[in-house]
């Protein structure tokens, strides 16, 4: 009995990578939709395919649609399209199907790191078990397999192993400065975002190796072995990155202190580590229908940044381990120092959860050996979160499954939910029939099904009506000129995007379909 009762962490984890696996294989039928990131990455794939330069964004230009805009895109980081164009390559399998094979694949490798950092931070290999299985029934964990995130589950992927890295080095030397190199390269290439967990990573690595050392000298001599290369690794992307065109930090408004500012990074443990901001369709920035007003979000938010206080005060007084209490303190308050300036300038970083999953995977741990030493009254009512949570990612996976697969799919495979199968049917064949039209769309993926032909991504106009017209001017003319909207744009809605095209009169309406209406003037 104590035998089976101490290997039962493996069936866990046996069970977990079987799941895991047959939710891959899934993929394959019911590929995933994509996030908007991902489709304008892929594009960039696209235009690379089509023999343009490295990460160039191609499209017309808009003071002269007959010519080409070329801009490097450092808005997202590579990793995102071109792991997925990699195995789009070596499989011979299309894009839907590779973005399958990435999303397993990083999905097993997250799950493989977190076990094994947690285990290695001193966690028994149960309760490291068991964080993995709340880690795989959050929605955060579940949403890649009805929409291709990118570079969040890229990150995820990776961001145990470099964690893991960051608690097996022991001392400084040449190992330890290209861990530090290396993990800044490949961490950057699967997100940009990564640079603030890099900054606590590698904190956490100093703080560890010095804390025994009480002379200021021995913190300097090791701080160097980390410093050095860190830096090196982060001028490289500044220079051969970032330098080359606009990211989320490249411009900000006025300070703006409000209690936000601080007060979701506060929240972030509850908020992203038992998925509060994905089950209310986000607190702050809405992804779907909003469950609270937004006085009422405030008042929420003002609780959980309290909570998430006296959780992160509970887990760093009655978790034993050193080495975990200094992990999760360090990420805590680099989160709050990076997020809540970034939020102070108003730089483009929205107010989402998943910005700081981190902080939700590392306090899982420590959240589990919590509560397997409560009373089993508080156990059974852990137990009915932990089923709640579960339940509600696996009702999104099913709903998200059952409207993929009815949803379009062309040559990328790739699931469209923005057309429907016949009018894009209609949409390929038109492509095939043309080598000098330009296609315009509202919304980023439809265009990846054009392999012919030029495309223009057009924003989607609100009820209000209001636009920037500087971003929907485009002048001259430049052969046939085909715009897709959906049927509920007949009226002010269509007229604002065809008198964006100045240079094309006369245009000629053909219904697709009950739902999708083709402009097009040649």
């Amino acid at each position: 009995m104590y035998l089976k009762k101490k290997n039962f962490y493996k069936i866990i984890l046996w069970v977990v990578g079987v799941v895991v696996l047959i939710m891959g294989i899934a993929l394959f039928f019911i590929p995933p939709a994509l996030f908007p990131d991902p489709s304008m990455g892929f594009q960039v794939l696209r235009h690379m395919s089509l023999g343009g330069g490295f990460n160039v964004f191609t499209s017309p230009d808009q003071s002269d649609i007959s010519q080409n805009y070329n801009e490097f895109l450092t808005w997202w980081s590579p990793g995102q399209y071109l792991i997925p164009g990699f195995f789009k390559l070596i499989a011979n399998v299309n894009l839907g199907r590779a973005i399958a094979i990435t999303v397993t694949i990083a999905q097993l490798f997250g799950l493989a790191g977190f076990y094994f950092f947690f285990k290695k931070i001193g966690f028994t290999p149960f309760i490291s078990a068991v964080s993995v299985v709340f880690i795989a029934c959050q929605q955060a964990f579940v949403v890649p397999y009805v929409f291709y995130n990118g570079g969040e589950v890229l990150l995820f992927a990776f961001e145990g192993w470099f964690l893991y890295g960051c608690i097996v080095l022991q001392k400084p030397g040449v190992k330890l400065a290209l861990f530090v190199l290396l993990c800044g390269w490949i961490g950057f290439f699967l997100k940009s975002s990564f640079i603030w967990i890099y900054v606590a990573g590698i904190c956490c690595l100093w703080i560890r190796l010095s804390l025994d050392h009480q002379g200021v000298w021995e913190w300097i001599k090791k701080g160097v072995w980390i410093a050095i290369p860190a830096i090196v690794s982060l001028v490289c992307i500044y220079v051969f990155f970032l330098s080359k065109g606009q990211n989320p930090a490249s411009a900000s408004n006025d300070l703006k202190l409000t209690f936000k500012t601080f007060g979701f990074p506060l929240a972030s443990p509850i908020l992203s580590g038992f998925s509060v901001d994905d089950l209310v369709h986000g607190l702050i920035y809405h992804t779907g229908k909003p469950m609270f007003n937004p006085e009422w979000s405030i008042i929420v938010l003002i609780l959980l940044a309290f909570l998430s206080l006296l959780l992160i005060i509970s887990l760093m007084r009655f978790v034993p381990n050193k080495n975990y209490r200094i992990v999760l303190l360090v990420f805590y308050c680099v989160a709050l120092l990076f997020f809540g300036v970034a939020y102070l300038r108003q730089l483009n970083i929205s107010y989402e959860a998943r910005h700081f999953r981190i902080i939700g995977l590392l306090i899982t741990p420590g959240v589990i050996y919590l509560v397997s030493t409560f009373k089993q009254a508080y156990k059974f009512i852990f137990a009915l979160l932990f089923t709640g949570i579960a339940v509600t990612s696996i009702l999104y996976v099913v709903k998200g499954y059952q409207i993929n697969s009815r949803n379009a799919r062309g040559i990328t495979g790739i699931t469209q939910p923005n057309i429907d199968q016949p009018s894009l049917n209609y949409i390929m064949k038109l492509d095939k029939e043309n080598r000098n039209a330009v296609f315009a769309f509202i919304g980023d993926d439809i265009g990846l099904e054009i392999a012919n032909n030029r495309i223009i991504t057009l924003q989607p106009i609100g009820e209000d009506l209001k636009i920037d017209t500087d971003d929907y001017g485009y002048e001259g003319h430049a052969g046939p000129l085909y715009i897709v909207l959906p049927a509920n744009y007949a009226g002010p809605k269509e007229r604002m995007i065809m008198n964006s095209f100045p240079g094309y009169k006369g245009f000629t309406l053909t219904l697709l379909s009950d739902k999708y209406a083709l402009y097009s003037a040649k």
